[in-house]
């Protein structure tokens, strides 16, 4: 009997799917729960905390404003069933804050949030290519000064290799794509922003030809998850990411045996 198709797919899908299929196929179709992960919630918390910043009028957004806006999101956090579920103890718990604290100020090093002018932040966008459902969060859409359309995507973890570079890009290239869809207008640039140990922007151009290649791009991923889907026939690929994979207890590639994960749970998004 063939697998429920996924009822939409985001650029963390794709990039799971490329990465490894059986990881996507537990993620996004068994949807099996997933442990928190303390990097994950952190850098919600500093999502958030940034949301906050930028949401105030431009005056407002000194570094004083932005550890108070740190420290708000803190005190939503702490009724999250993500942080809650960390178990976090006291003296992990303050390193936990105190690295929060340093990705605020470098994002203060990397730019005055004076200057920003947002017209959205954690902004959800949904479009459709051909019958397949697009949806993804821009963590901020913003005005240049010419008055063109700026993507920044947060990230708190590393920075990439240059050979890694291309690949963290296509998230970014997706939400410009979904930006021309839905605005009939192309951003003029999209930009990652790392806030981790080494802070820097990544910045590209979004053309004509790189929007065409992402819709070829997520067209075959989505026809490849349907002919998975048919066949029941989700590979894993054993790579350096299985270190962090939540599902590796049930991944063949590490002696498991993927019928003996959870049920699926049946979506009604």
């Amino acid at each position: 009997m063939a697998l429920e198709l996924p009822t939409s797919l985001s650029p963390s899908k794709v990039s799971t799917f490329k990465d490894c299929a059986l990881a996507f196929r537990f993620s996004a179709i068994d949807r099996l729960p997933e442990p928190p992960s303390e990097p994950a919630v952190k850098g919600t918390l500093v999502h958030r905390a940034l949301e906050l910043l930028l949401d105030a009028r431009a005056h407002e957004r000194t570094a004083d404003f932005g550890a108070a806006c740190l420290s708000a999101a803190m005190s939503e956090m702490r009724q999250d069933e993500e942080f809650v579920g960390l178990a976090l103890d006291e003296a992990a718990e303050a390193t936990f804050l105190s690295d929060a604290d340093k990705m605020m100020a470098r994002y203060f090093e990397l730019e005055d949030p004076r200057t920003i002018r947002p017209i959205g932040l954690e902004l959800r966008l949904e479009t459709m290519v051909g019958d397949l459902r697009l949806r993804g969060i821009i963590d901020r859409l913003e005005l240049d000064d010419q008055g063109g359309l700026v993507v920044t995507d947060y990230k708190t973890g590393r920075a990439p290799s240059e050979a890694q570079e291309r690949s963290r890009l296509g998230g970014v290239r997706f939400y410009a794509y979904m930006c021309h869809q839905l605005f009939g207008v192309m951003p003029a640039k999209v930009q990652l922003m790392y806030l981790g140990s080494q802070p820097q922007f990544i910045i590209t151009t979004p053309t004509e030809q790189s929007i065409r290649g992402l819709e070829r791009t997520v067209t075959a991923v989505w026809t490849a998850v349907e002919r998975a889907c048919q066949n029941e026939d989700f590979r894993p690929n054993r790579s350096a990411l299985c270190s962090w994979c939540a599902f590796q207890q049930w991944c063949p590639a590490w002696g498991g045996d993927p019928a003996a994960a959870p049920r699926p749970q049946l979506s009604t998004v």
